[in-house]
C-alpha cells in the first residue's frame, strides 16, 4: 500500500512539473493580458493622498523645525551665505541659511538627534495625544 501511495505521488509530481518545464515563458512586458488589465504609467504619474500629505509635512514642520537646532546645524548642516548676500541683518552680519551637507552618509543616529530637536522644539500635549485616546478604549486602557 505504501508503494503505491509513494509511486503515484511520484507520478502526480512529474507530470507537473514537466508541464510546468515545457510552457515557453513571457516577459511581463510583452504579456498582453497582463497590460490589458495593468498599464505602469499610471502608477508613476499620480501621487497618493499619504505621499503628498508626508511631503508638505516635511517642508512645512519638519525641516524648519529642524534646521533652528544649533545641535543639528554643527553636526549635520553647513552654513550657505543667503542667495541675496548683500543683505545684512540687525546686527550687520550677512543672513546665513543652513542646508543639509551633500556628501555624507545618512545614519540612524542622525535621525534620533534630529527627532530629539523636533520634540524638544514640539513638545507632545498628554490631553490632546492620540495615547489618551487609546488608554481610554475598554479592552486597552487602564
Amino acid at each position: 500500500m505504501k508503494q503505491l501511495i509513494i509511486i503515484t505521488n511520484t507520478l502526480t509530481a512529474l507530470v507537473l512539473l514537466s508541464g510546468c518545464g515545457s510552457s515557453k515563458t513571457v516577459a511581463p512586458s510583452q504579456n498582453s493580458a497582463l497590460n490589458s488589465v495593468s498599464t505602469t504609467s499610471t502608477a508613476k504619474e499620480e501621487k497618493g493622498i499619504m505621499q503628498s500629505s508626508l511631503e508638505s509635512w516635511l517642508e512645512t514642520e519638519w525641516e524648519p523645525t529642524v534646521s533652528k537646532d544649533k545641535k543639528v546645524q554643527e553636526k549635520y548642516m553647513e552654513a550657505v551665505p543667503e542667495e541675496g548676500a548683500g543683505t545684512k541683518s540687525q546686527k550687520g552680519d550677512k543672513k546665513v541659511v543652513y542646508v543639509e551637507k551633500e556628501d555624507k552618509p545618512f545614519t540612524l543616529q542622525e535621525y534620533v538627534d534630529k527627532t530629539e530637536a523636533y520634540l524638544k522644539a514640539k513638545p507632545n500635549d498628554y490631553e490632546h495625544s492620540n495615547i489618551k485616546k487609546v488608554e481610554s478604549l475598554p479592552v486597552i486602557g487602564k
